[in-house]
């Protein structure tokens, strides 16, 4: 096939963008950027019932959080109705199709005495020849593909190599229901004809599909797209996903404090490689991305490395732009309003300064969030447990003994407030943990914090000194 690759991303409007759709998606992305191609984005909303407006939007959000464009605007199957069934008129007049009359009491039979038989339930072409003047009286036909009964229909699949099915196992299947609505087998066909996609990507559960959709292909004289089969993902103890696993919306994704670009580069590696690398870049993605390089067996989805990943990603990212994604991502979060209601220039400054040391530690910008808790507290502060324990006694008389080596600093910065701290620990005898532990307790509320004097630098002089008195008193 030559000329401008068109690759489509094909979601049913039944829920969010769950992480196999994303993936599938990525890899369409990724081809038609690699090729110079476009990505086009079908909403296959014939099921009424199960399809709402909000999933369409919900999966919209989650493509563009993402950073996954598509070219075009979204294209609803349901309203092509007219264009699916014009075809279906078509393959009837050219005698590719026909009408069938069987009734849901012949059909139930055919499934009985196939089931007795041992035999996978089939359509047994009564109506493929019958004339219909033979119809019966009040019965609405649908339209059926006149399937070729003898030989093969080879899948030429770019992952899975040739898989070959027999025309006998295909049966003549319904392109046409009795109420004049097509069947997702042909719409889908018409659609991608009629959008020019000349690759499909889409997980392998699909691969029978393909053989039927090859059939309408022929029967229209139509060229089949290039195919690529991708495995289904697992979970990590090789079942296939689920929610336990991690077969979630992309949005929890993004809820969990995960980059839109570390869920890209993950996704990526999930049933795809490029040698050894692991992180990779978009451009590089996008220049390395080869279908013939798709894994046939299924990949594993693994939080442990996607959290891994993560964490590199957020100590790469730049500070200010980490501040951003902080302020836009509390906005979602159940339980930040606290935080979002406090992030004014003073606290987005300080956040800024604190960046350094928050990114080093976080894994998620969840835990970074938590983790700067300490910039929002309010005076007097709330102790956890640890750090509750940790402020016994002595521990309060190291820290008032503190506050006098603390006021004496001239210049406020880190390695000043460093050489104070280990000062006052070696005029008391002590080791630095036993005056460095209090201190992150009585200026964080917790046990474990960015480095202590990275905090007090943050928190500024008056704050600083302020908690510790809180603690003292």
């Amino acid at each position: 096939m030559t000329g401008e690759v068109v690759t489509r991303f094909a979601p049913s409007p039944t829920g969010f963008l769950h992480i196999g759709g994303a993936r599938t998606a990525l890899f369409n992305w990724l081809y038609a950027r690699h090729t110079n191609g476009k990505m086009l984005l079908r909403i296959e909303d014939t099921d009424r019932e199960r399809s709402s407006q909000e999933a369409v939007d919900a999966i919209i959000a989650g493509l563009q959080w993402l950073g996954l464009e598509c070219d075009g605007d979204p294209v609803s199957q349901f309203a092509r109705a007219d264009r699916h069934r014009a075809v279906a008129m078509e393959l009837l007049n050219a005698g590719k199709a026909y009408y069938c009359y069987a009734s849901q009491e012949e059909l139930a039979e055919m499934r009985e005495k196939a089931r007795a038989e041992g035999r996978p339930p089939r359509y047994d072409g009564r109506w493929r020849d019958r004339d219909a003047s033979e119809a019966p009286s009040g019965v609405s036909p649908v339209i059926r593909i006149k399937a070729p009964r003898d030989g093969e229909t080879v899948v030429r699949d770019h992952v899975q190599g040739d898989v070959r099915f027999p025309n006998k196992d295909l049966d003549d299947f319904i392109v046409l229901r009795s109420d004049g609505s097509p069947t997702y087998m042909h719409a889908v066909v018409v659609d991608d004809h009629d959008m020019g996609v000349t690759h499909i990507i889409r997980g392998d559960d699909h691969l029978t599909n393909a053989a039927r959709q090859t059939i309408i292909y022929q029967a229209m004289g139509w060229p089949v797209p290039e195919m690529a089969h991708i495995p289904l993902i697992h979970g990590a103890d090789g079942a296939k996903l689920s929610k336990r696993h991690g077969a979630l919306g992309v949005e929890a994704y993004r809820d969990m404090g995960y980059l839109p670009e570390a869920l890209r580069n993950y996704l990526a590696r999930l049933g795809w490689s490029h040698g050894d690398d692991e992180i990779m870049s978009t451009e590089d993605m996008i220049s390395w991305f080869e279908i013939a390089d798709i894994n046939k067996g299924a990949a594993r989805f693994d939080f442990a490395k996607l959290e891994a990943l993560n964490g590199h990603y957020i100590r790469a990212a730049d500070d200010a732009d980490l501040v951003n994604r902080f302020a836009d991502l509390i906005d979602y979060l159940p339980g930040c309003a606290w935080i979002s209601d406090r992030l004014d220039d003073t606290r987005r400054g300080q956040l800024l300064q604190a960046m350094p040391g928050l990114k080093e530690r976080a894994k998620t910008m969840i835990e970074l969030i938590d983790s700067s808790r300490y910039l929002f507290a309010s005076r007097p502060l709330d102790f956890d447990e640890k750090a509750a324990n940790i402020l016994t006694d002595d521990a309060r008389a190291v820290l008032a003994r503190s506050i006098a080596a603390l006021e004496a600093v001239e210049r406020w910065d880190v390695p000043s407030l460093d050489a104070a701290i280990r000062a006052l620990a070696e005029n008391e005898g002590l080791k630095l943990g036993k005056v460095a532990q209090p201190l992150r307790a009585a200026l964080t509320g917790r046990s474990t914090s960015p480095g202590v004097f990275d905090v007090l630098a943050v928190l500024g002089r008056d704050e600083a000194i302020g908690r510790i008195r809180d603690c003292v008193a």
